[in-house]
């Protein structure tokens, strides 16, 4: 078999994949991609993820609006027609796809192989009968959805996040298993859509990685829009395709009607049909074995995304491939750290989280300060009607003739992940607090939230003491 030779092999082409194949193409090596069909280019993101649900979200919100503008006079009829919100998310996805696909990604230098890959060797892959010899290989197959294992399951019509945008009609009754970031947007996103929506989750909390105190705000908020949440509960068995058993911690058990059943219970690695024992990648416990520097147990052959078995976001892989492009090129050796990574749940309002969490932060015998600032007073949150929102920032301790840095946080507002942003700015860069002090913020913009979180902050300075010699310089000085 004739084996064609390249400097790079990048199998998947999610966002990572595409990051490092799209820059090495640039800089002038011979690089391949490997994609299962032309229609999987783009990864979980593109066909089944970030996407397709922020589309379908930002239909759902469109619809919840226009209800709520019955507030003030305006009263609207009718029903969602769940054809044409798939129509929309199609053709968002489509405009996205004119430039992840395998026309597109040759005219950028890039060879593309279509087919499902496989390892006959240390850096050597077969996909469709054709081999292929990378100086180094990228694995970047990202994951699926695992499946909700509960007796009966099969009797039941059953969506994931891979179906889920291929609604033909919209069930009366869904029930939501799991209550992580996909489960929640989703399940608000249905029941503004129409649906009677009902979340069951074995945990006494919802977006268990982020900050209790803020997604009690976050449960409030969904249970007034009329979700029912069952927390500390789990699925005993499916008696029909219409009726669950649930056990509920400390009190028994409830039979609960459906009509379709969204389960977000969590994801697995493709790495199913590698071979990767060809390659001598080792493989534990479903995971591949990999070092900080996101390297297999050969060499020659990385991980980048879902599949490195680390946090599961596109922008978690976008930075494996800013990392792996490092090592390749410079001799100064970049490790995987994360503590500086931020995700959002597009829930409404938003929930968004950077940087070391209170728990890292005592794991680590960090010395910090914890500052709750409520939105409450706020104007934009006055004239917007968040005055529910909040922020948690940890600073770090003062340290004389040593600038303060913010070390993590989390908030929910509406549009938490925009606002946040100077914040995930400041956290990564090392930049001080009093950056954000003495930063003139036009108003109201709803980002002057975090000056005035600041601002709480620094007040605590004013002491008996100081206020004295204020005072007198004020005197001498006027």
């Amino acid at each position: 078999m004739h084996q064609k030779k390249y400097d790079i092999i990048i199998i998947g082409c999610g966002s990572g994949g595409l990051s490092i194949g799209l820059f090495m193409a640039k800089a002038g090596l011979q690089v391949l991609m490997v994609s299962k069909s032309d229609h999987s280019i783009g990864g979980d993101c593109l066909n089944d993820g970030c996407v397709p649900s922020k589309a379908f979200i930002h239909v759902a919100r469109i619809a919840h609006q226009a209800k709520e503008a019955a507030n003030f006079g305006l009263n609207l009829t009718g029903a969602i027609d769940i054809k044409k919100v798939m129509s929309y998310v199609y053709e968002r996805q489509e405009l996205i796809r004119e430039n992840e696909n395998a026309g597109w990604l040759k005219k950028q230098g890039v060879d593309v192989a279509l087919g499902a890959a496989h390892f006959t060797g240390k850096n050597e892959i077969e996909v469709a009968g054709e081999g292929y010899i990378g100086k180094k290989i990228v694995i970047s197959t990202g994951s699926s959805p695992r499946k909700l294992q509960a007796p009966g399951i099969e009797k039941v019509r059953y969506f994931n996040n891979e179906n889920i945008f291929h609604l033909a009609a919209l069930p009366g009754r869904l029930l939501v298993v799991g209550a992580g970031p996909i489960g929640i947007e989703i399940a608000q996103t249905m029941s503004r859509l129409g649906s009677k929506v009902t979340i069951i989750h074995k945990g006494d909390s919802i977006l268990e990685h982020d900050d209790k105190a803020i997604t009690d705000i976050l449960l409030e908020r969904l249970k007034n829009e009329g979700i029912d949440i069952l927390l500390n509960a789990e699925i005993d068995q499916f008696l029909t395709g219409n009726e669950v058993t649930v056990t509920l911690k400390n009190r028994g058990k409830k039979n609960i009607q459906f009509d379709a059943v969204f389960a977000g219970v969590g994801r697995q690695l493709n790495i199913d049909g590698l071979q990767l024992e060809s390659a001598n990648v080792t493989v534990k416990e479903n995971k591949i074995v990999t070092n900080k520097y996101l390297q297999t147990t050969n060499k020659n052959v990385f991980v980048c995304g879902d599949v490195a078995g680390d946090l599961q976001f596109s922008h978690a892989a976008e930075a494996h491939a800013r990392l792996l492009l490092n090592n390749f090129f410079s001799p100064f050796k970049k490790k995987l750290n994360n503590d500086s990574m931020s995700w959002v749940t597009f829930t409404d309002p938003e929930v968004a989280t950077f940087g070391l969490s209170e728990k890292q932060l005592e794991q680590r015998h960090i010395g910090y300060e914890k500052l709750v600032q409520d939105f409450k007073d706020d104007d934009r949150a006055v004239t917007d009607n968040y005055q529910y929102g909040k922020a948690i920032l940890f600073i770090g301790k003062k340290v004389f003739l040593k600038k303060q840095k913010l070390l993590g946080g989390s908030m929910i507002a509406p549009g938490a992940g925009e606002l946040i942003q100077e914040l995930i700015l400041a956290n990564s860069a090392g930049i001080s607090i009093d950056k954000i002090f003495n930063k003139i913020y036009p108003y109201p913009t709803a980002a002057r939230i975090n000056q005035a979180a600041i601002v709480q902050y620094k007040s605590k300075d004013l002491t008996a003491f100081i206020k004295t010699v204020l005072q007198k310089l004020y005197k001498i000085f006027s």
